[in-house]
């Protein structure tokens, strides 16, 4: 009888290590899992985004990756949704992966200067 119980415990250990996920290993394809917030490195900045980056957040197609380009600059992230350019619960599903940092001069052309134009040249 003490023989079994050995056999089953060690039964029952080899399935477990089979079942579980090793330490930093992905989960099974299916497997539930809570999202943490990504690391600062890994948002998505609202301000410099192309249209194709945006289209990769959860919720953001064509139509919506415009009207954020359009909206632009942004001073913070919950803008897209109290300016009206997404709806709320889309922009639930993408607040931990995006980020608005401060927009630049370069980051919206301004109207004076059209984008491509060339400054005018240096007199002495």
């Amino acid at each position: 009888m003490r023989r079994f119980g050995q056999v089953f415990s060690l039964s029952v250990l080899a399935l477990l290590i089979s079942v579980l996920p090793a330490r930093g290993a992905a989960a099974p394809a299916g497997t539930p899992h809570v999202a943490a917030a990504a690391p600062a490195d890994d948002l998505l900045d609202i301000n410099t985004a192309t249209a194709d980056q945006l289209k990769t957040l959860p919720g953001v197609g064509d139509a919506y990756a415009k009207r954020i380009i359009d909206g632009r600059p942004y001073s913070a992230k919950n803008q897209l949704m109290t300016k009206g350019v997404l709806p709320k619960g889309t922009y639930e599903k993408i607040a931990d992966k995006i980020v608005a940092r401060r927009a630049t001069a370069a980051a919206k052309p301004s109207p004076a200067s059209p984008a491509g134009a060339k400054p005018a040249p240096k007199t002495k």
